[in-house]
């Protein structure tokens, strides 16, 4: 990805500190939208000094599409977007309030839709493009008590493989990977750490993550691709 303009959304969160610096590490241009100050400090404190020139940080909401819209304005161009945002809660069906509902489909696909829309009309225009999505296990594997969140990932999926399908014939691909369990801070304060060394680890999805990202991956479309680790 040297030189390449990459949009990496999330790469201030759990996931990001893996992924940032495995994209910096290929030699892109990276810009990181953000709403969280203190994320940004915590990243920097992982990056050298010399690899934080090449990262561009953006005050954003990616839940605004006019928002979203001024951020992607900001770059002279999308080649590559990487949209790790997301989130996660659970509950019983019968038991899950509506608002928590539409904060999952917000967060984790509506997100999504509108970085891939503005990403795509530069990539568009450019006549390249990487779109890497973060959908999740649960996505294709729904489970009780993950309704709303397997809902939204499942979107995900589908809207990935529907801009696969409208970019053939381009030179622009849409991909998107399905961690199990990642193995990050919150998720060990959470879920407890008993079985952490099973987990998928931040760095092993970024290696996925930056070859779908990569010229190499010019023939892989629309492609789901599970990383499980050991659960």
């Amino acid at each position: 990805m040297k030189g390449k303009q990459v949009l990496l959304t999330g790469g201030t969160g759990g996931l990001g500190l893996g992924v940032t610096p495995a994209v910096i590490a290929q030699g892109a241009e990276v810009t990181i939208p953000y709403r969280n100050p203190k994320d940004v400090e915590r990243l920097k404190g992982i990056i050298s000094p010399a690899d934080l020139a090449r990262i561009n940080f953006i005050p954003a909401n990616l839940e605004d599409e006019a928002s979203v819209e001024k951020l992607i304005s900001r770059m002279t161009k999308v080649d590559v977007l990487i949209h790790l945002v997301g989130g996660f809660s659970m509950g019983k069906t019968h038991e899950y309030s509506f608002y928590d509902w539409k904060q999952q489909i917000d967060v984790n696909l509506n997100t999504t839709f509108l970085a891939c829309k503005y990403s795509l009309r530069s990539m568009l225009e450019n006549g390249y493009g990487r779109i890497v999505t973060v959908s999740s296990r649960g996505g294709v594997e729904p489970a009780g008590k993950l309704a709303a969140y397997s809902a939204a990932k499942a979107g995900v999926i589908a809207l990935t493989k529907a801009i696969a399908d409208e970019t053939k014939n381009t030179n622009i691909t849409a991909n998107t990977v399905l961690p199990s369990i990642i193995d990050t801070s919150t998720n060990r304060e959470t879920a407890g750490a008993e079985n952490a060394d099973k987990w998928v680890k931040p760095e092993s999805i970024a290696q996925v993550i930056c070859f779908l990202a990569s010229e190499a991956a010019k023939d892989v479309r629309g492609a789901a691709i599970p990383v499980y680790g050991n659960v």
